[in-house]
């Protein structure tokens, strides 16, 4: 059996179909298909199902695939080790990120870029659940993400910080909308931007409108955190943002920033396939986010209310 024959089942299912699937590995298709038939015939069982083109795995089909999965990793992190022993760490950590987490991704891959100039770091905006999803099928090495006992039971787990919520107000906001502190109560009479429902974050804001009695008055909803902040600059709308984007987003004369009270937060943090020894990319950077006190580096950006004697 050969590794090459592993990665053309990995690539099948990742394209769900032949012709690309050859394409990216950089192979003819009969020869794709011709490799897959002999791990078939080695194996004895059936992987493909098959008609005039692709259809799907069978159910042995899907073990075999797993297995192959895990293989390739493996052999991925032995690639690791050696190139560790070498002191240069070469490879692609492959990243999962929550949306509302994207903007700072670079504050905590930046001192890892400086320690290991020879990584590649490859970061994809992705659900939480889907994040889940992909560490469990090795398509990624390290997710930023929510923590809560889903999470947290059978990964390793480095917590990161606490979000805390922020109401963003336009410029021509008024002098009780641009207060340093904001009750939930009081977004009720705003037209809000806020993450479409099916996002995580919109879940937790819509709990917190839940348990302040808050009926929201939504005129946008979108997946994009750039359009939300552009709407606040030049089309009055308000917005729900977590405080850590204040480290990346301009906020002062044209977009103004509020506490929400009582407070909302959410555990952020780093998660990993649990296993005894990380990889040896997943532990460079691990070493270099510990290294760092996001928590007070966020808070301070937040704004406090003015002293009055």
């Amino acid at each position: 059996m050969f590794i090459r024959q592993l990665e053309y089942l990995v690539t099948l299912a990742r394209e769900k179909h032949f012709a690309r699937a050859a394409e990216a590995c950089h192979v003819s298709q009969p020869a794709l298909s011709s490799a897959i038939r002999t791990l078939e015939a080695e194996l004895g069982l059936v992987i493909v199902e098959r008609t005039r083109r692709f259809v799907g795995f069978t159910e042995d089909g899907e073990r075999v695939l797993g297995w192959a999965k895990q293989t390739l990793a493996s052999l991925q992190n032995m690639r690791h080790d050696a190139s560790a022993a070498q002191v240069k760490l070469i490879g692609t950590l492959r990243i999962g990120a929550i949306p509302t987490i994207m903007p700072v991704t670079a504050r905590m891959l930046a001192p890892c870029m400086r320690e290991h100039p020879d990584m590649r770091f490859e970061v994809r905006s992705l659900s939480s659940d889907a994040i889940l999803r992909q560490l469990d099928e090795y398509e990624l090495d390290v997710g930023l993400t929510y923590l809560d006992d889903q999470v947290q039971a059978g990964f390793s787990v480095l917590p990161l910080y606490l979000e805390r919520y922020m109401l963003l107000s336009p410029a021509h906001a008024g002098k009780n909308s641009s207060a340093p502190t904001q009750p939930w109560s009081d977004v009720s009479e705003l037209p809000l931007g806020l993450l479409t429902s099916t996002m995580q974050n919109r879940q937790v804001i819509n709990a917190a409108f839940r348990r302040g009695n808050v009926q929201p008055r939504v005129v946008l909803e979108t997946d994009s955190l750039l359009s939300l902040y552009a709407h606040i600059q030049h089309a009055g709308l308000y917005s729900i943002f977590p405080h850590s984007l204040l480290s990346v987003l301009p906020v002062g004369n044209a977009v103004r920033a509020s506490l929400l009270l009582p407070e909302l937060t959410r555990g952020i943090g780093l998660i990993a396939r649990n296993r005894n020894t990380l990889p040896p990319l997943v532990a460079a950077m691990w070493r270099s986010v510990e290294q760092l006190d996001l928590q007070r580096d966020f808070d301070a950006l937040v704004p406090t209310p003015v002293q009055t004697t």
